[in-house]
């Protein structure tokens, strides 16, 4: 998978000129949305065959700071995907190489009435899609 790339807007920093560490989460999951797009799967089309994926834990580790304008590389591998949960990285870089964060992400599949969707049977193809991204890590 292709790294997702985020360049650090002013509003995303402290008076410091830090960046503000909430937004490493928002990254995560622009990053996830750019994942899912690359596996053919963007979040249009889990909602229109009714499958939301809420988080349920996220880890993080802070290794270095960002400022306004910096890019930062986001990759994201999966780590497991069991038909009902799924767990990805994140490994954060700027343009230099120099890692700025690592973390995880967990999330469940539901369906529109709040049910657990087990991937594997009810849909088999982004089941299948996932698998395949965990095959290979072209970081």
């Amino acid at each position: 998978m292709k790294p997702y790339t985020h360049t650090v807007c002013y509003y995303e920093t402290d008076r410091m000129g830090i960046t503000h560490h909430s937004n490493y989460i928002r990254w995560m999951e622009e990053a996830r949305t750019d994942y899912l797009v690359q596996l053919g799967w963007p979040l249009e089309k889990l909602e229109e065959v009714g499958v939301v994926s809420p988080v349920t834990a996220l880890e993080v580790k802070y290794q270095n700071t960002t400022t306004f304008a910096d890019e930062v590389r986001i990759w994201v591998t999966l780590v497991q995907c069991t038909g009902v949960r799924l767990k990805l990285a994140y490994r954060m870089e700027k343009a230099d190489g120099a890692p700025v964060f690592s973390g995880t992400s967990e999330h469940c599949f539901l369906d529109g009435n709040g049910r657990i969707v087990r991937l594997n049977r009810e849909h088999p193809a982004f089941y299948q899609a996932l698998l395949e991204s965990g095959k290979s890590d072209e970081s």
